[in-house]
């Protein structure tokens, strides 16, 4: 089963995801981490064409066998990875790689262009969203820092994201659109392992 989760930066994706794919023993692919993986390589003056990107054990990130996840998560990593994202050259590579990573196995893969470009035939497709204010809170929370220029941060991203020319951020067509902002992430998990649920009871 493939089950594939897009959104904005902070809606939830990455928690609902690893959550989703724990209770359900798939793999956790965080597609962002991994374009994080290719700002990471540029930053270090690494040709990111020339490294073995892998994703392993509930979506850690390894480059050429280096673990590298826990350097992914940084407003400098946010920033480079949405310039990187934009690059055709970079989504082509990473696409291929992703569809790759899915091919005849269970996964739950998240990221901004799942449902629609890397796995448009999906089991299931869900589309997270909350509002720019509450995505600012929760990072807030995460990381600290100050408010303000979080919420500047995240609807600059949003922006990007969305007018890119390339593999823009919008929900497929046939997804589930779930709004986050005032749902704790147990309560969006459960909603999703109804949905789960109902798409096997199809299937069979």
């Amino acid at each position: 089963m493939k089950i594939a989760i897009d959104g904005p930066a902070a809606a939830g994706k990455t928690t609902l995801a690893r959550n989703l794919a724990r209770e359900l023993g798939f793999l956790f692919v965080p597609t962002g981490a991994m374009y994080r993986a290719v700002a990471w390589a540029t930053k270090h003056g690494i040709d990111w064409r020339k490294v073995r990107i892998e994703v392993r054990d509930m979506g850690r990130i390894f480059l050429d066998g280096k673990d590298i996840t826990e350097e992914l998560s940084s407003p400098e990593m946010d920033k480079l990875s949405s310039v990187v994202a934009v690059d055709s050259e970079v989504r082509r590579h990473l696409v291929a790689l992703q569809r790759e990573i899915a091919r005849d196995r269970d996964v739950v893969m998240e990221g901004r262009d799942i449902g629609t470009v890397v796995l448009p035939d999906a089991d299931l497709k869900i589309y997270l969203w909350a509002t720019p204010e509450e995505r600012a809170r929760r990072r807030l929370r995460e990381r600290g820092g100050d408010f303000r220029e979080i919420l500047k941060a995240i609807q600059e991203r949003d922006e990007r994201d969305s007018s890119r020319a390339d593999s823009p951020l919008r929900p497929a067509a046939d997804a589930v659109f779930i709004d986050t902002t005032n749902k704790s992430p147990e309560e969006v998990l459960e909603i999703v392992l109804r949905l789960v649920e109902e798409r096997r009871r199809k299937a069979d």
